[in-house]
This record gives C-alpha cells, sequence and structure tokens, in this order.
C-alpha cells in the first residue's frame, strides 16, 4: 500500500532547507513550502502580526510535512488518482501547483480522453485516470514524468532566469530535470549527451 506521508517526508528532504531565491517566483520557501502559501493559510508562526520571510525560516520539517498531506495531496484531489501515479504528480504538486495535473490532463487527452484542461481534478479527470492506468499500467508513470521533464524543458526556454534551475553550472541535469527523472525509469532517462543536445541552444 502507498505510504503517502513517507513520499511527503522524501520531498521535504528533497526541497531542503531555507532558500530565498531572487529569481524564484515562489519568493522565500522552506522545506519546500512557499512564503505565499504560508500567508494563504494564515501561518504567523513569530506572533508579530504578520506572515513574511521570518516565518518560513522558523517552518519546521513535521509541520511542512502535515501542509503538502492537507494541501498538496487530499484537498486537490490526488488521492483520487490511481497509485501509480500519485507519488508524481504529488510531488509535481508541490513544485507547481495545479500545473501538475494540467500536465496530467494534457496527457490524458493524447491518450483520447475527453476532459478539460483546468488543472482540477475532478471526476472526468480521476476516470480518465483510472482508465489509462488500466490500459497501460507499466508506462503511465513513465509518460507522465516525461511530460513533466519536458515542461520544465520548456519553462526553461522560455524563462532564461530559469534555466539554472534545469542545468547545473557545469553543464549537467539541473534539479528540476533530475526531480524529473527520479520517477521515470532508467530507460527513458536522458543520457548526458542527449540532454547536453537539448539544452545546447541555451548557450
Amino acid at each position: 500500500m502507498l505510504d503517502v506521508r513517507q513520499i511527503a517526508r522524501t520531498i521535504v528532504a528533497r526541497e531542503g532547507g531555507f532558500v530565498d531565491d531572487p529569481a524564484d517566483p515562489g519568493g522565500a520557501t522552506n522545506h519546500g513550502v512557499t512564503l505565499h502559501t504560508m500567508r494563504r493559510l494564515r501561518l504567523d508562526l513569530d506572533g508579530d502580526g504578520d506572515v513574511d520571510a521570518a516565518d518560513v525560516r522558523a517552518l519546521g520539517r513535521d509541520r511542512a510535512v502535515e501542509i503538502f498531506l492537507t494541501d498538496y495531496f487530499r484537498k486537490p484531489g490526488i488521492d483520487r488518482l490511481p497509485e501509480v501515479l500519485q507519488p508524481s504528480v504529488f510531488d509535481m504538486y508541490v513544485n507547481a501547483g495545479a500545473n501538475a495535473v494540467k500536465i496530467l490532463q494534457r496527457l490524458l487527452r493524447q491518450m483520447g480522453h475527453d476532459i478539460a484542461v483546468d488543472g482540477v481534478i475532478g471526476p472526468q479527470t480521476a476516470g480518465a485516470a483510472q482508465a489509462a492506468a488500466m490500459a497501460a499500467s507499466d508506462h503511465l508513470a513513465d509518460a507522465y514524468g516525461i511530460a513533466r521533464r519536458n515542461y520544465y524543458f520548456r519553462l526553461a526556454d522560455a524563462r532564461p532566469a530559469s534555466r539554472k534551475y534545469a542545468r547545473t553550472r557545469a553543464g549537467g541535469k539541473g534539479g528540476w530535470i533530475k526531480r524529473a527523472e527520479d520517477f521515470i525509469a532508467p530507460r527513458y532517462r536522458l543520457s548526458d549527451a542527449e540532454f547536453s543536445a537539448r539544452v545546447a541552444k541555451w548557450d
């Protein structure tokens, strides 16, 4: 049985500690929880009457796990998806919000399911995902992971400031790409040469 809490702990570990990168649209982040999220949840952890970067810095790992389980797994309905998809979609939802669901919906449309691309896991999306899992259970997680990787590449294509998340200074795979490929079978991961060719136009 899928251990969702362990998945949430893994996400927290992957996200790392406090970061306040000016190039990151999410702003100050700790354990993957953004300042925007904490303001939405009104988490004034230092009790000074506002929610700012100091509150983000004060966020503990256990609290971050609970936020992810409540607001990024159960509330968006990821628990309604087939188990084979849940780890990657959950991880992506933490990283990209409703875009994680839109990536899935576009993939399901490519597979022939007539559903809206609205970022919401309603009955149609859940049903289409279940049908897709029954038809291609051995390939669905890989297909989603590849679609996710392509989403990151497109973001970096369009926004040079984001390329540092997709490619390291040394020219290797950056955090975004490694993160997507963690959920892809090894045979579908890009070789170093394939990765270099894909990002060559960024130079």
